[in-house]
């Protein structure tokens, strides 16, 4: 059996409930899917997928991941799936990039007849008030979520047409709602991210917080939110001064224009 999680800290937790790693072998899936182009996600070299997460990371952080192995390594494995003969455990909670994933899971195992299964662990409740990922919840307790449950045809085929649908909308991000895809463009997150900003200066890393607190639907990280900072910067509706600091924005300043 596979285990899939979307990212690291999920994988923690995965991992202490799972003991023997060996038996039960898992992959860490670390591509934040909510967010970016998917047209080529599923097609290497995933070249667009690449030059968006390429802007997305902050030049002064290093090390940088190697997207160009890693996505279109994610894609190969993903294609390879309905060859082997080992069933996929997908683990999920409220978090669009969790859900994406498994619609992702459920398109590359279409019409084969490898057993699809997956570990709900969320509320079902995708708004910041009540949703719980994966990763949220302590790695101590994370056992008594796991009731795997085998996904039928017919929810299978919803969600493989999901992840298709999303797929072609050519979003440039996508919120999980009632069970849904949502795609939409940038705007709702820099205004949320202008109105945050004054004419004084402000720490950026409080303005970013503000985006991050109010994003229902899907997780926005601190990079995605500091690229949006970045681009209403270079659009000129804000102005970011001071030095890149931890992270790549920890000592950096912001103002509206």
């Amino acid at each position: 059996m596979w285990h899939l999680t979307c990212g690291d800290v999920a994988a923690v937790g995965v991992r202490r409930v799972l003991g023997d790693a060996a038996a039960e072998p898992l992959r860490v899936m670390r591509d934040d899917l909510a967010v970016g182009p998917l047209l080529d996600v599923d097609q290497r070299p995933c070249s667009a997928r690449i030059a968006f997460w390429l802007s997305v990371w902050p030049d002064t952080v290093m090390p940088r991941p190697d997207f160009e192995s890693g996505l279109s390594a994610d894609a190969d494995w993903l294609a390879s799936l309905r060859q082997q003969d080992r069933p996929v455990t997908v683990w999920h909670g409220d978090s669009c990039s969790e859900q994406l994933l498994l619609a992702r899971v459920a398109a590359a195992l279409e019409h084969s007849e490898l057993p699809l299964w997956e570990v709900a662990c969320g509320t079902g409740d995708s708004g910041v008030d009540g949703r719980r990922a994966v990763g949220m919840i302590d790695p101590a307790v994370l056992s008594a979520y796991y009731l795997p449950k085998r996904v039928d045809a017919e929810r299978q085929a919803g969600l493989a047409a999901q992840w298709r649908t999303a797929v072609a909308a050519g979003s440039d991000i996508r919120r999980w709602r009632e069970g849904d895809f949502h795609g939409e463009d940038h705007r709702a997150v820099d205004t949320v991210l202008l109105a945050a900003c004054t004419p004084e200066w402000r720490p950026l890393a409080r303005v970013m917080a503000e985006l991050m607190a109010r994003s229902d639907g899907f997780f926005a990280t601190d990079f995605f939110s500091f690229w949006r900072a970045r681009e209403l910067a270079a659009q000129g509706r804000i102005e970011l001064a001071g030095s890149p600091g931890q992270h790549g924005y920890g000592g950096l300043q912001v103002r509206r224009v």
